[in-house]
């Protein structure tokens, strides 16, 4: 759907304003760019109403259509998908689109897109039955890393050392877990300094990265990683982007792994991800240059 003029406006859709959604807020402000904030939790789209005739309809495809670009930040991954997906079928553009969305926020899926664009990964081998499941870690060999396809923030993921330790992971998922801990995610354990590499990468740029150092073998900052600046490299850009792309680019965070022979491998691609900690640290406005580049869109798509 074509945005002209007047209606060349943006909204932020949120489900709650944490650091990261100030700071955006703040840069559009600081640029004199108005926007729409829509909390998903008081939201309602009716998705026929422009067939019925009600261009009034505020919940409707017509009270959306004022909009060039919504730019996602939702946490709530389940909700932001069907949001999303409801907003691009009316022909509103979103960043980031709902195939991107819901690719990132499945690491089954993130994996299977990376693979398929010939992007360099850890081996992965996906089960559906806990005997299945045990095979699959023996064939890949210890140690290996389980995974819930389903998550952020490092929560709920298990370095397995031997068998009994992986029976015991195992039968926790089987039993206690909901149903996505029943697709078994394994993957291959990299042996890599004490640290990881996070891009970030907004449109075709990488703009910024970081080391993110810890003692445990999980770094997210989340989980108490210490971050520190690491250079952007024509390699390491050059893979960041090919990730991005691979899932659908726009705006998204590449978890790199450094191997023992010198290798980038991609981990994982991160949609709504946070950037408190990466600014200062890289003396790169983060949330200013992602602004920067919803408004190109905008103004791209107002023509």
């Amino acid at each position: 759907m074509a945005v002209t003029g007047a209606h060349a406006r943006i909204a932020v859709l949120l489900d709650r304003v944490r650091v990261e959604e100030k700071l955006l807020l703040q840069a559009f402000d600081a640029r004199r760019i108005p926007v729409d904030v829509h909390d998903d939790r008081e939201i309602v789209l009716d998705l026929d109403a422009h067939r019925r005739g009600e261009a009034a309809n505020a919940h409707g495809r017509d009270a959306w259509a004022r909009y060039a670009v919504v730019l996602d930040r939702c946490i709530t991954h389940t909700r932001a998908v069907a949001a999303l997906r409801i907003l691009n079928d009316w022909g509103i553009c979103t960043i980031n689109h709902v195939d991107v969305v819901a690719t990132c926020g499945d690491k089954l899926a993130t994996s299977s897109a990376l693979v398929r664009a010939g992007v360099p990964t850890p081996r992965v081998m996906v089960a559906f039955t806990p005997e299945a499941a045990l095979q699959a870690i023996e064939t890949m060999g210890y140690p290996v890393v389980l995974k819930p396809a389903v998550g952020s923030w490092g929560r709920l993921l298990s370095k397995v050392n031997d068998r009994d330790a992986a029976e015991a992971i195992l039968e926790h998922k089987q039993v206690l877990g909901s149903y996505p801990h029943h697709i078994f995610y394994i993957q291959e354990y990299i042996p890599k300094p004490a640290r990881d590499i996070r891009a970030f990468v907004v449109g075709d740029e990488t703009i910024c990265a970081i080391y993110r150092y810890a003692e445990h073998w999980v770094t997210n900052t989340a989980r108490g990683g210490r971050a520190v600046n690491c250079p952007v490299t024509p390699e390491l850009h050059a893979l960041a982007l090919a990730a991005a792309r691979a899932v659908g680019g726009g705006v998204v965070a590449v978890d790199l792994l450094e191997t023992q022979d010198g290798r980038l491998l991609v981990n994982e691609v991160n949609h709504t991800t946070e950037f408190r900690n990466s600014i200062d640290t890289t003396g790169v406005d983060i949330p200013g240059r992602i602004v920067d580049y919803v408004w190109r869109v905008a103004a791209e798509r107002a023509e």
